[in-house]
């Protein structure tokens, strides 16, 4: 059988699916999968507030080559205000298709699936969650559970991400920083501030601990990462009153670190800085850098990629986390998708040239797979 990935795509985007997502789009998945010969393994994991949440994996049994897992999510983003039609229309306008999702990542997720009706091969899975958009605390991490426990191990993973920046396949992601928020506490004794020698002012405290996080220079990138960096993204003190001497300031850090770092020798930095001052942290670690050196795998969708548009793939590591940073443990793991203009924007949209370039590109990465 054949399957239009405009079609496929727009009745995924008809399913509403904000994160975390369960039921009518995964019917819809399977619904697609089970006519291709797809075993189509479906559950729900978690409770709140992270939960629950469902995963799908399927797979289909192939003959010789590389076992070929796609990784993607059919979860998304709240659609906010603005748009110019539904955002769960699935309405093609012009040349695009309309719709939360669209772009991230429902097109690519629809365009993988096309590309298996009609491309054969090697064993192929489908890890799909509907947790990547949130916390991430019960989707992938959860399928790759499932997957250890059933016996299936992929030798390749490519994930669906919306990778290309200007034109569809001028981007491959063969890594990703990782990522650690940290919350700093520094605690005082409230008072009035008349009497600033009978209270114990901590906000003091907290400047002088992030004019320090502001002068470290954590390292100067390589070869395929940029450098680490840290951002303060949010202050705290809570005073309604400005004749009291709070007892309690609060910062958060947000930090992006390359393979040169970690994220637990990160937080251990932090923590013994912030000790210095009267401070405590409290952290998570969404996610440890990675990286995917070039290889076979890149050089196949590489060559996928130029056979159908002529581009030469750059290999990248820019932009921010995702589910990757998971499967990158199982086997080598790429990125490969649309275009990233529109993701989590009103009236994001995909091109319907571009999904069907797409597909191509992946039915020719499944042929090779196999090869």
């Amino acid at each position: 059988m054949t399957i239009d990935p405009v079609d496929l795509a727009a009745a995924l985007i008809r399913a509403d699916s904000v994160t975390p997502a369960r039921g009518p789009v995964f019917d819809v998945l399977e619904a697609a999968l089970i006519p291709l010969g797809f075993a189509v393994d479906r559950f729900v994991v978690g409770e709140a507030p992270d939960g629950p949440v469902e995963n799908l994996l399927a797979t289909r049994p192939g003959g010789t080559g590389a076992h070929l897992a796609f990784a993607g999510h059919v979860d998304v983003v709240p659609a906010g205000e603005g748009w110019t039609g539904s955002p769960i229309s699935g309405e093609v306008r012009g040349d695009l298709l309309y719709g939360r999702g669209a772009v991230d990542m429902k097109g690519a997720v629809a365009a993988f699936v096309a590309a298996a009706a009609r491309a054969e091969g090697p064993p192929l899975s489908l890890i799909i969650t509907g947790d990547e958009e949130g916390p991430a605390t019960f989707g992938t991490v959860a399928l790759i559970e499932r997957m250890a426990a059933r016996g299936i191990a992929p030798d390749l993973c490519v994930v669906g991400e919306p990778t290309s920046a200007r034109m569809l396949g001028d981007t491959i992601k063969i890594g990703r920083r990782g990522s650690v928020n940290i919350w700093i506490a520094v605690a005082g004794r409230q008072g009035h501030v008349a009497y600033p020698h009978l209270a114990d002012n901590p906000v003091p405290r907290l400047i002088a601990l992030l004019t320090e996080v502001e002068g470290i220079v954590l390292d100067a990138g390589n070869r395929w990462f940029q450098p680490s960096n840290i951002e303060i993204t949010d202050l705290h003190v809570g005073n309604p009153a400005a004749n009291v001497i709070p007892a309690r300031a609060e910062a958060r850090l947000s930090i992006r670190f390359n393979d040169e770092q970690s994220g637990a020798a990160l937080v251990d930095r932090i923590a013994a800085l912030a000790a210095r001052h009267g401070g405590t942290v409290t952290a998570r670690i969404s996610g440890e850098a990675f990286l995917t050196p070039p290889g076979a795998l890149s050089a196949m969708v590489s060559a996928a990629i130029h056979a159908r548009t002529g581009l030469t793939a750059e290999l990248s590591t820019t932009g921010g986390t995702s589910d990757a940073r998971f499967l990158s443990r199982l086997c080598p793991t790429v990125e490969f998708g649309l275009l990233n203009a529109t993701m989590h924007q009103v009236d994001e949209a995909v091109a319907v040239a571009d999904l069907h370039a797409l597909t191509d590109i992946y039915a020719d990465i499944i042929r090779r797979a196999g090869a």
